[in-house]
C-alpha cells in the first residue's frame, strides 16, 4: 500500500496538469517532487519509484527535449516499463514555461550552464532529494536527455561529473559550444564551434573533479535537420579525450541495422558508445515492436527498430543484453566505420557561398533557407499542419519571448527568413517580367 503522502503527491499533480491544460492521465504514474531546496533554477521535477524497486536502487535521471514536459517524455521513452523490470527509481525535471516559451532547458545561458548555479544546481538538488528520501544508491546515478535535454545532460556531466556513473545524450550538443541563443542556433546547424581542445578544456574546468569520468552513451539519427550530426561529433572528441581513448582500437559493428562504436579504456572497461542511426530525423530512437518493445511513437519519439532506452541501461549496466551486437576490432582490420572528426571553423566571410544563397534561395541545397526555417519552425512547435512558413514567422516576430526564448532559434535567423522570402518574390516577379517580355517580343515577330 503507499503511503499517504504520495496519494497527495498525485492529486497536486492531476491540479497542476488540469491548470496546464495536459490531459489528467498524463502524469498519472509520476509523483511531483517539492521542497527539494533553493531551486535557483526554477523548475518543476517529478519522480516515479516502482513497486520493484528495492533499497539502494539505482536512479535514471530524464530531461526532456523542447516544447515537451516530464509526462510526455515518461509516456512516450519507455523508461517506467523498463524501471518496472529492473528495479530503479526515476526523476524527471521538468522546465516551467515563465523560464522559456518554449520548454527548453536553458543550455546555452550562462548562468544556467555552470556548477553551482541556476538549472543545473536545481537539478543536482533534486538528486539529492531522491538520495535522502527515497534511498536512491549515489554510487549509481544516471542522466540522460533529448536534444535540449540532452544539450542539458552534457552540462550536468560537466558541472558535476562526481554525481554520475553515466550518462547518455540524444541529438545533443556538446558542453561549452554555445553561450547564447544565436551561437545555439549555428552550432544546431554546425557552424563554428570551439575545436578538440577547446571542448576538452571546457569539460576540464567545470569542475575540481579530475577523474573518474562518466561513462557516456551518444545517439543521433544521421538525418537530423534540427540538430545536425556534427554535434554528436564533437560530443564524441569531448569524451574522447576526457577519457583518453583514441580510435585506435575502437570496436565498430552493427546493432539492429545501425553503425555502432565502442572506446574501452586501459583496463578494457566501455566508457564510450556511439549510435548513428541511419536515416532517421531529430528525436529519440524507439523500438516499439517485437522482443525489444520499449516506450510508443510520439513527435521526436521514433520508430527505428531499435530501443535506445535498453540499450542506454544495458550500457550502464541497468539492465542485461539480450544478444551481443556483431562487433570488428579495427586494430585487427575489418572495414571500420570511418571517425568524424571536428572540422575547422568556416572563416567569418564565407561571402561566396552566402551571396549565392541570398541571390538565388532556391538554389540552396535541402530545399533552401526557408525549409530550414521551416523546419525549426515545426520543431520548435511554433508550425503545424500546413500553415504558411512565412505566417508562422511573422506571428512568432509579434511575440517577443516566442522571438526569442527558443533554444537555437536566434534573431537573426528569423529576420533572416523574411529577406529570403522577399528575395525569393523579387526572383519570381523578375522571371515573370523575362517571360512577359520574350512573349511580346515573338508576338511582334509573327505579325
Amino acid at each position: 500500500m503507499r503511503p499517504l503522502s504520495d496519494t497527495i503527491g498525485r492529486l497536486t499533480a492531476l491540479r497542476a496538469a488540469r491548470a496546464a491544460g495536459t490531459a489528467p492521465g498524463a502524469y498519472a504514474r509520476l509523483t511531483p517532487l517539492g521542497d527539494f531546496g533553493s531551486n535557483p533554477g526554477a523548475l518543476d521535477a517529478y519522480f516515479y519509484v516502482p513497486d520493484t524497486a528495492g533499497a539502494h536502487a539505482p536512479l535514471v535521471v530524464v530531461l526532456h527535449g523542447c516544447t515537451e514536459n516530464a509526462a510526455g517524455y515518461d509516456d512516450g521513452s519507455g523508461w517506467p516499463q523498463l524501471a518496472e523490470e529492473q528495479g530503479f527509481i526515476l526523476l524527471f525535471p521538468e522546465q516551467r514555461r515563465a523560464n522559456n516559451m518554449n520548454l527548453c532547458f536553458s543550455w546555452f545561458e550562462p548562468g544556467d550552464s555552470r556548477r553551482d548555479a541556476g538549472e543545473p544546481l536545481s537539478i543536482r538538488q533534486m538528486i539529492g532529494a531522491m538520495v535522502d528520501r527515497h534511498g536512491a544508491d549515489p554510487d549509481r546515478i544516471f542522466i540522460n536527455g533529448l536534444s535540449a535535454g540532452g544539450a542539458m545532460t552534457s552540462v550536468m556531466l560537466a558541472t558535476y561529473p562526481e554525481l554520475f556513473a553515466g550518462g547518455a545524450i540524444i541529438a545533443g550538443l556538446a558542453f561549452g559550444s554555445a553561450g547564447s541563443v544565436p551561437e545555439a542556433f549555428d552550432r544546431m546547424r554546425g557552424h563554428g564551434g570551439p575545436g578538440q581542445a577547446a571542448l576538452a578544456a571546457a569539460v576540464r574546468s567545470a569542475s575540481p573533479h579530475r577523474g573518474p569520468w562518466p561513462i557516456l552513451s551518444i545517439w543521433h539519427g544521421s538525418a537530423d535537420h534540427t540538430v545536425v550530426p556534427a554535434n554528436a561529433d564533437a560530443i564524441l572528441v569531448q569524451w574522447q579525450a576526457i577519457h583518453g581513448v583514441s580510435d585506435d582500437a575502437v570496436e565498430t559493428g552493427m546493432a539492429d541495422g545501425h553503425p555502432h562504436r565502442v572506446w574501452r579504456d586501459a583496463r578494457g572497461r566501455p566508457v564510450l558508445e556511439e549510435y548513428r542511426i541511419a536515416g532517421m530525423g531529430h528525436g529519440t530512437p524507439l523500438s516499439t515492436r517485437g522482443d525489444e518493445s520499449c516506450g510508443a511513437s510520439a513527435p521526436h519519439m521514433l520508430e527505428a527498430g531499435i530501443s535506445s532506452t535498453r540499450r542506454i541501461a544495458r550500457f550502464w549496466g541497468l539492465a542485461a543484453p539480450v544478444r551481443a551486437p556483431s562487433v570488428d576490432r579495427r586494430a585487427v582490420g575489418s572495414h571500420p566505420i570511418p571517425s568524424h572528426p571536428i572540422p575547422a571553423p568556416a572563416p567569418a566571410a564565407a561571402a561566396g557561398a552566402c551571396a549565392t544563397a541570398a541571390r538565388y534561395p532556391e538554389r540552396v541545397a535541402g530545399g533552401g533557407v526557408g525549409q530550414v526555417i521551416e523546419n525549426a519552425l515545426r520543431a520548435a512547435g511554433l508550425m503545424r499542419g500546413r500553415a504558411d512558413p512565412a505566417e508562422s514567422i511573422r506571428r512568432a516576430s509579434q511575440s517577443e519571448p516566442a522571438f526569442s526564448a527558443l533554444s537555437g532559434l536566434g534573431h537573426e535567423a528569423y529576420r533572416a527568413s523574411a529577406s529570403t522570402e522577399a528575395l525569393a518574390a523579387r526572383s519570381s516577379r523578375r522571371r515573370m517580367r523575362t517571360r512577359r517580355s520574350y512573349a511580346c517580343a515573338k508576338s511582334r515577330c509573327l505579325r
